[in-house]
């Protein structure tokens, strides 16, 4: 009989095709196994639409949506400029009608309640049911402030403090978005974003083990501290 499949969560890729090829050959996966991208496949390194296609010609995979990928859709769906950054532009020119309509298919979260777990691309607001958080909330949150119950962003919040840390689950969430030197593990969650944009790692786990595969950046792509924490 065929052994279980194993579930496999990606960080953040951004463009870093080469890295994502040797990190799939790290990982091997089998025919019953699924490749879960925890968001912003796209923007800042050098081969997004790379990424996307080498992504969807996976036999299982399932990608959330990063908020990289919610602003493009955006402009795609409101054709209004004023919502990209500067190398958005870049990735646009670089993507087709299969890059768009595979972007389309990001799932918000993924939910595995064999496991009591939830991938997602950002986060979640620690004192609100995480189902019914909205989109731009769960691709964008890196810190919260408890006394303000403001989150966001760790450049937007005075005070913040990471939402992993006041997270108590369950469910034991594993997630992206915010890039430290190393991952980051807290009570109930567990960051895999470890900057391999920027020089860093691209870092993949297996959700029921936990198990850590990572391999390191061919070269910065752009320059930017990690932090640790």
């Amino acid at each position: 009989m065929p052994r279980p499949g194993k579930i496999f969560a990606i960080g953040d890729v951004h463009g870093c095709r080469a890295e994502l090829e040797h990190l799939l050959e790290k990982l091997s996966p089998g025919p019953t196994d699924t490749i879960v991208f925890l968001g912003d496949l796209v923007n800042r390194g050098p081969e997004s639409a790379g990424v996307l296609r080498l992504a969807r010609g996976l036999t299982n995979v399932r990608c959330l949506l990063g908020n990289h990928e919610l602003r493009l859709l955006k402009y795609r769906r409101d054709s209004d400029p004023t919502l990209l950054k500067p190398y958005d532009w870049d990735t646009i020119h670089q993507l087709n009608d299969d890059d768009w309509n595979f972007m389309a298919t990001f799932e918000e979260t993924i939910h595995f309640p064999q496991m009591d777990t939830v991938l997602v691309h950002g986060g979640f607001i620690p004192w609100e049911p995480w189902q019914e958080q909205p989109v731009d909330s769960l691709v964008n949150i890196q810190v919260v402030n408890p006394q303000t119950r403001e989150s966001g962003k760790r450049s937007h919040i005075t005070r913040g403090r990471s939402w992993q840390d006041l997270w108590e689950g369950p469910p034991f969430v594993i997630c992206g978005h915010t890039p430290r030197r190393d991952i980051y593990r807290a009570k109930a969650s567990l960051c895999l974003d470890t900057g391999c944009v920027y020089g860093g790692r691209l870092t993949a786990c297996d959700v029921l083990t936990q198990q850590i595969f990572q391999v390191a950046a061919f070269e910065d792509y752009v320059v930017k501290a990690l932090p640790h924490q």
